[in-house]
């Protein structure tokens, strides 16, 4: 089997519930101001059939004496890095929000090193292609505030303490400003099989802007919508914990 022994490597992986002789592989990608503990209920819920990495980031937790990143591009490319070390078996992919967004460049990158994800699950974001004129990242803090509080993805404790808002700020922002500033560059389509997951209420998404995923992929596109808005993964963990699995199975 394949280690990661690199402190670099370390640093960008993180494994809650290692489990060494999984069939297969699932890297989850956090979106824009959080970390890798997010994706701890779908590393915990999906048993010892899945080996569950969870992408850390630069700039948080343990990690937030190291820059930030404000570049999809160069993000994808760190995480590419970061990854190859463990494709020793079959692997798929899961972002969320914007790291549905660096998981669909991590997998462009990976396809082109002949590395194939077995599926790219996407959820809560348009599809790389579809574009909207937003600059959340230009505002003030109080501006990124009320967008924090509208979307109902942060822990309310949060805004009742100065310190660790002040700690959040700077990361919201920056990966707004990765998100806001993506530029995507026609290529070739993906090869594997995309699983579209998205609110209904989701003020981010369209269930048009869902939908265009399929114009990625020259494999299968299947779309899911749930209800709930920006941050209905919460709400339905089980259920995609269910679509998960059985995707995984028959990858």
């Amino acid at each position: 089997m394949t280690t990661a022994t690199s402190p670099t490597v370390d640093a960008w992986v993180r494994r809650y519930h290692p489990h060494d002789d999984a069939p297969v592989r699932l890297v989850c990608f956090p979106h824009a101001g959080s970390s890798a503990p997010y994706f701890l209920p779908m590393a915990a819920g999906l048993g010892a059939a899945v080996d569950v990495l969870s992408v850390q980031y630069p700039g948080r937790q343990e990690r937030r004496h190291e820059p930030l990143i404000d570049s999809i591009d160069t993000l994808a490319e760190r995480c590419t890095e970061a990854l190859r070390p463990w494709l020793d078996r079959p692997f798929a992919l899961f972002g969320h929000s914007m790291g549905a967004t660096v998981a669909f460049e991590v997998a462009r990158r990976l396809e082109a090193e002949g590395h194939r994800p077995a599926h790219l699950f996407a959820s809560g974001r348009r599809a790389p292609s579809r574009t909207r004129d937003e600059s959340v990242h230009r505002r003030d803090d109080d501006g990124i505030i009320a967008e924090m509080r509208s979307l109902s993805g942060t822990d309310t404790r949060v805004f009742a303490e100065e310190e660790l808002l002040r700690m959040v700020l700077p990361v919201i922002r920056n990966d707004y400003k990765a998100a806001e500033t993506y530029e995507y560059r026609a290529g070739p389509l993906l090869q594997c099989p995309v699983t579209v997951l998205t609110g209904h209420d989701d003020p981010k998404v369209s269930v048009e802007e869902a939908e265009a995923w399929r114009e990625h992929t020259a494999a299968r596109s299947v779309l899911h919508v749930y209800g709930g808005g920006h941050f209905f993964l919460a709400e339905h963990i089980s259920a995609v914990l269910a679509l998960v699995g059985a995707s995984l199975r028959s990858a």
